[in-house]
């Protein structure tokens, strides 16, 4: 009982240090922007063109954003944590994509190194697939900026993961991942 009265108090100084904290707004950059949807294979739906309008326009505001993207598998989620990662990237801000198995962490960084990496975007998986050398060196990376996006498993909850600039977190499957850890 006492552990969870503690925990309880713990998150609710979190919250309550999260209303007030403020960012700069993220802005659009149109001709990258453009260029990366014009590269989706498929016509986004009305669905995701909502959710899309949804995220940049709390993107747009200078508090941080929390935000539920909820859909079948196959119905276009990633495209949008992939727009509003490149949002975040183009404004001078660090991602972090979360994802819960090793698989759909490869997949995610995949689709992300293919889609922004031609646009110069970093992207880096960090899992257990990483040698520890591998490992460090995307650790490094992320602490002085080099890389944009980081796709990660469970590992990023490590004590050791330091941005420089983190603007953005994607939790996939979020039902996956304890309180705490969000």
């Amino acid at each position: 009982k006492e552990d969870i009265i503690r925990f309880a108090k713990e998150l609710m100084a979190l919250y309550k240090n999260r209303v007030v904290q403020k960012r700069a707004p993220f802005e659009k950059e149109e001709e990258i922007e453009k260029a990366v949807w014009l590269d989706f294979p498929f016509n986004e739906t009305p669905s995701q063109i909502r959710a899309l309008q949804d995220v940049f326009r709390d993107m747009a505001k200078d508090e941080p954003m929390e935000r539920l993207i909820v859909g079948d598998v196959g119905f276009g989620k990633t495209e949008i944590a992939l727009r509003a990662a490149l949002r975040a990237v183009v404004n001078a801000r660090q991602t972090a994509l979360v994802s819960p198995t090793t698989i759909l962490c490869d997949q995610h960084y995949e689709l992300f190194k293919n889609r922004l990496g031609k646009f110069g975007i970093e992207a880096e998986r960090l899992s257990r697939l990483e040698t520890g050398k591998k490992s460090r060196e995307i650790l490094k990376s992320l602490k002085s900026g080099k890389t944009d996006i980081v796709i990660s498993t469970h590992k990023i909850f490590s004590k050791n993961i330091e941005f420089k600039n983190i603007g953005l977190l994607i939790i996939d499957e979020e039902q996956k991942f304890g309180v705490a850890q969000k």
